[in-house]
């Protein structure tokens, strides 16, 4: 899936992003992060349950063509078992590789959850709670879920809601999907930065304390 971070953003569109984030972050103390993944999780049991579910049907009516063929029963367990060994280890691959076909084995519960976690864990990972303020903030983008995720730091929670961010996911989520990525991450570092100008105005001293783009 490292693939998908070379496909989703070319370096141009990567330097636009940095150039926005260092633009939003003259207005106000906050820091702001934004960080792209490939995938939040790499969900092996979605591989074997694609790989089950469209085996099967092919091996029940395979065997007994095959059967006929090689003229022997067509109930023949042997034959059903060789067959769905081969398929199942062939379309194991086919999930594994095709990222909307293993969404379909993926509930939604699931992805939500494993996002979370993972802009969680990248959040303290890039000590966004190391900031001299507590004011760092992580716009978080999942590519193989086609999911976003925007944490913050205490000292912003003390003055904003976590339900502030969730028109400002949906706005570049959206993007996301109809293709306009960078524009979308753009659009969003912007609305936070405006969000946070309101709040947590600039300082004589402020200094850039986190990277303003990570391509994982």
């Amino acid at each position: 899936m490292k693939d998908l971070t070379k496909r989703f953003l070319t370096p141009s569109e990567q330097e636009n992003i940095k150039n926005t984030v260092a633009a939003a972050e003259k207005t106000t103390s906050g820091e702001i992060m934004v960080m792209v993944v490939p995938s939040s999780y790499h969900y092996p049991t979605a591989n074997l349950l694609g790989a089950t579910a469209i085996s099967l049907p092919f091996s029940l009516i395979l065997t007994p063509l095959a059967g006929e063929f090689m003229w022997i029963g067509p109930q023949n367990m042997w034959v059903f078992l060789s067959i769905f060994t081969i398929l199942f280890f062939l379309f194991y691959l086919t999930v594994k590789q095709i990222p909307w076909l293993k969404r379909l084995f993926i509930s939604k519960k699931e992805i939500e959850d494993e996002v979370e976690e993972a802009a969680l864990t990248r959040f303290y990972k890039q000590q966004l709670y190391k900031t001299r303020d507590e004011t760092g903030i992580l716009l978080f983008v999942s590519i193989f879920e086609h999911k976003a995720w925007i944490l913050a730091d205490r000292g912003i929670n003390e003055k904003l809601p976590s339900d502030t961010w969730d028109k400002i996911v949906d706005k570049m989520v959206s993007g996301i999907k109809e293709k306009r990525q960078a524009e979308a991450i753009c659009q969003a570092v912007e609305a936070v930065g405006r969000m946070l100008s309101q709040h947590f105005p600039t300082k004589s001293d402020d200094t850039d304390e986190l990277k303003n783009l990570i391509i994982d």
